[in-house]
């Protein structure tokens, strides 16, 4: 890869994949991104003496100031460091702090790609539903402040439909915050038709906890401990806490809970072939899991149970009367919004990406209830990528392809048209 010319064959673009969860980064034409970093960083303020010329004003009365100090990366967020809030720039998939979320390029750019922006094409993956103010700013930012030769934003849904070789294809995303459908049709997102569920990742989180307070099971994360030694099965924990721990924020402890009981849904958690029976799933041997405390327990159809929730919201606790809907209703509720003609070419490709799909027996379940849903005169046909690392990426991978292919180099805003025309021309140039 040269840091070649821009509109050449050789140019090394990056791409970007921003997630509610992490974001991806690495060089187009690569099969991964080379970098996975935590969207979430700690922040910490810390007050400074302002500096007065006057040497005779006593240090004490000279005006305080507010600094804030940015922790970014999986080694820095998991140190404990005291009044350390966790905090999170993007929401509902859309960039909110951009202060934040600048720390976050210059750290990516300075640490990971270690090569100056301004001689890398960027291409970056958005929401489907991002707005155009947004999509202007960001825009501006990367033009103005990293200097970067070419820019490109992209629907993530069209990127996860170009990873697996599709144009068309109805894109099922089912992540941290949320689950979404969005119909791609020729490369373009529906907008119309897109529906989204509160019913994701950060839900079973939330279902995990609940049945850890139920069965009285404390969650203790690993930077509390200072060593441990297995308990029995259902005994207690036996464990010392470290001595010298800072008095840490409450966001920093339950962000390091959440990530110790998302190890939890990884390892124990599975989606049951068809509707919730305890009488048929009570035959079915449980899973053994140790906390890292050393306390060991068996999960039989509680582990069943609360990967229900994505499917059949009907039984959840605490989400009555709200808008959140099961996932085979989320594709189903989009592809009867669009037109009729284009239906069958959905279901005929339905892409499923984002790492809560990862659930043992998600992909299985979801086949098997879009098949009872489908009209008989369509074929569904389902498509996940095997490996893990692919249906997490998809959307990187596909803007990897993209921006590697010849044909895609007139498609970039390069600096000159931005400069000419302003930041208003990504409206027209990406669609």
């Amino acid at each position: 890869m040269s840091g070649g010319v821009y509109g050449g064959d050789e140019v090394g673009a990056i791409v970007f994949d921003v997630g509610a969860q992490s974001v991806r980064a690495g060089y187009a034409g690569e099969d991964c991104p080379k970098y996975d970093v935590p969207t979430f960083m700690g922040v910490v303020e810390e007050e400074t003496k302002e500096e007065i010329m006057e040497t005779d004003v006593p240090s004490e009365e000279k005006p305080k100031v507010a600094e804030k100090k940015y922790f970014i990366d999986t080694n820095s967020i998991h140190l404990p460091k005291s009044n350390m809030e966790m905090l999170n720039p993007v929401k509902d998939g859309m960039i909110e702090d951009w202060d934040m979320f600048e720390k976050l390029l210059d750290y990516i750019y300075a640490k990971d790609i270690k090569s100056e922006s301004g001689l890398h094409p960027v291409l970056m993956s958005e929401a489907s539903w991002n707005v155009r103010p947004k999509r202007e700013k960001l825009t501006e930012l990367m033009f103005e402040k990293y200097n970067i030769p070419a820019f490109f934003l992209c629907k993530n849904a069209v990127l996860a439909a170009f990873a697996n070789g599709r144009s068309t294809g109805l894109v099922i995303d089912s992540g941290a915050t949320q689950t979404s459908a969005v119909p791609v049709h020729d490369g373009y997102v529906l907008q119309q038709a897109i529906v989204k569920s509160p019913l994701a990742g950060d839900f079973i989180t939330a279902q995990c906890r609940q049945l850890f307070e139920e069965k009285n099971i404390e969650i203790v994360p690993p930077y509390v401990i200072g060593s441990k030694e297995a308990s029995k099965e259902g005994g207690p924990a036996i464990f010392t806490k470290k001595n010298s721990l800072p008095s840490v924020t409450k966001s920093f402890h339950r962000h390091m809970v959440n990530e110790t009981i998302q190890d939890f849904q990884v390892s124990v958690l599975q989606v049951s072939d068809g509707p919730y029976d305890e009488g048929v799933l009570g035959n079915i041997p449980g899973v053994l899991y140790e906390f890292p405390n050393g306390y060991n327990n068996t999960f039989g159809v509680e582990r069943f149970r609360i990967a229900e929730g994505l499917f059949d919201p009907s039984n959840v606790k605490g989400i009555e009367g709200s808008t959140a809907i099961g996932v085979t209703q989320v594709v189903t509720t989009s592809v009867g919004m669009t037109d009729i003609d284009i239906r069958a070419g959905l279901f005929g490709s339905v892409i499923v990406t984002g790492g809560n799909t990862l659930l043992q027996g998600f992909v299985e379940r979801l086949n098997r209830e879009l098949l009872t849903k489908t009209p008989p005169s369509m074929r569904l046909k389902l498509i996940s990528n095997n490996t893990p690392m692919e249906r997490r990426f998809n959307p990187w991978i596909g803007g990897s392809i993209l921006a590697s292919l010849g044909s895609f180099q007139q498609m970039w805003i390069s600096k000159q048209e931005y400069e000419d025309q302003g930041k208003g021309c990504v409206e027209r140039k990406c669609p």
